[in-house]
C-alpha cells in the first residue's frame, strides 16, 4: 500500500508525497492530527482516495518506528 508514496527530488522538496499529486504525507497527517477524518479529507481534496490516505498513515507508521527483526535486542 505504501507504494502510493513517492519521493521525487525537486518535487515538494523531495518530501514523501502521494504519487501523482503534490500532497505530502506530512500535510495529510497534519490535517488528521487537527481532527479531520478520512471522509473530510476526501471532501476537501476530491483527487485523493481512501487508499491514498491510508498509505500516508502506513508510511508514517513504518518510518516512526521501523520494524525490528532482531528479537534478541528486544
Amino acid at each position: 500500500m505504501t507504494s502510493r508514496i513517492v519521493l521525487t527530488p525537486g518535487t515538494c522538496g523531495g518530501r514523501p508525497r502521494i504519487d501523482g499529486t503534490r500532497m505530502t504525507v506530512r500535510a495529510v497527517l497534519e490535517y488528521m492530527a487537527g481532527g479531520d477524518s478520512i471522509d473530510t479529507l476526501i471532501e476537501y481534496f476530491p483527487h485523493l482516495t481512501r487508499d491514498d490516505i491510508l498509505a500516508c498513515i502506513g508510511y508514517a507508521a513504518e518510518h516512526v518506528d521501523p520494524p525490528s527483526f532482531d528479537i534478541a535486542a528486544e
